[in-house]
């Protein structure tokens, strides 16, 4: 008890000194360390939420570029705590300026540690919660696409682990379509690396992975702002191939995620000769099987325009183009 008493009448300066040295402990004594570790994130988290309380010795120490990286090592309440206090520390405001976002951009380690932690089931979601936080600000979000780590999520979103694959996943697509017009030049600058990866997820063995990735491709090319990157999408007949067979999936949903991305294709008044020809070796089966694709949802009038309107581009389709 008197251990106890003398730990909730720690300073935040003591508080965080403990746990830089503990943290530099953690290879050694892991145990006890982690029960140590456990003490001090329990305290700093009820110091936090004092919102009168200095928290800068937060950011003078480092404590985060050393604690994150090995999040995966310790106790679960301390990696539940330190993905709290990572969270409300992000979202603390000083007049117009965001102190811990600030922090982070100069200390472009910890979001990519982040990226990292997800490759381990003990801290995976906890990390995720961090990045989620983290991605909402545009200074992080930059960091995160020009990093070689953000290049893991394809590897992170087909983990075995469902919760950890999903986390994954709604993170990835959230850096994809939150800031447009940065997302935008990322696309194009890392078109071919970019693509080269993501095609392996348009035919993952996965079929959640398969049509998510499906969804968040047409979301991408639909985007107004990433024109540029639709024209050079839909100008590569492999790219028509691989979306052609997507159409001919068995399972329903993946056909009708595919047929939202084939429309841009056929739609395309600029096709390339190669795109073209595809269709037009194609162009009978094409038709019959759109005059009666998923009929089901016939009285979706959108949807029922958008076939007929398929249809009659089609038939415009011959040995003259």
């Amino acid at each position: 008890m008197n251990f106890l008493f003398k730990l909730k009448t720690k300073t935040p300066a003591d508080l965080v000194k403990v746990l830089n040295e503990q943290t530099s402990k953690l290879a050694l004594s892991e145990s006890k360390t982690k029960a140590e570790i456990e003490k001090c994130t329990s305290s700093m988290l009820s110091i936090l939420q004092d919102s009168n309380l200095d928290k800068k010795k937060i950011y003078t120490t480092d404590v985060l570029v050393k604690l994150i990286p090995k999040l995966y090592k310790i106790k679960f309440e301390s990696r539940k705590e330190i993905s709290l206090i990572y969270c409300i520390l992000i979202k603390r405001k000083v007049g117009n300026r965001e102190p811990t976002v600030e922090y982070l951009t100069k200390r472009p380690s910890i979001l990519k540690d982040i990226i990292k932690g997800y490759a381990y089931n003990e801290s995976a979601i906890f990390c995720g919660a961090m990045l989620r936080e983290s991605i909402k600000h545009e200074s992080l979000l930059d960091i995160v696409l020009d990093s070689p780590e953000f290049y893991l999520f394809f590897e992170y979103v087909e983990a075995d682990n469902f919760d950890i694959a999903s986390d994954a996943f709604a993170n990835f697509r959230d850096a994809l379509i939150r800031f447009k017009p940065r997302v935008c030049k990322f696309l194009i600058d890392e078109y071919e690396k970019f693509f080269s990866y993501y095609d392996k997820l348009l035919v993952s063995k996965n079929y959640v992975i398969k049509r998510q990735s499906l969804k968040l491709l047409g979301e991408i090319l639909l985007e107004r702002k990433n024109f540029n990157v639709m024209t050079k999408y839909i100008n590569n007949s492999d790219n028509l191939v691989m979306i052609m067979k997507s159409l001919a999936d068995k399972s329903k949903s993946i056909q009708y995620e595919a047929f939202h991305i084939f429309k841009i294709f056929v739609a395309n008044p600029n096709k390339t000769a190669a795109v073209y020809t595809i269709l037009k070796n194609n162009k009978s089966k094409l038709i019959s099987f759109l005059m009666n694709f998923q009929t089901d949802k016939d009285s979706d009038e959108q949807f029922r325009d958008e076939k007929a309107f398929l249809v009659k581009e089609l038939k415009k389709v011959d040995d003259s183009g």
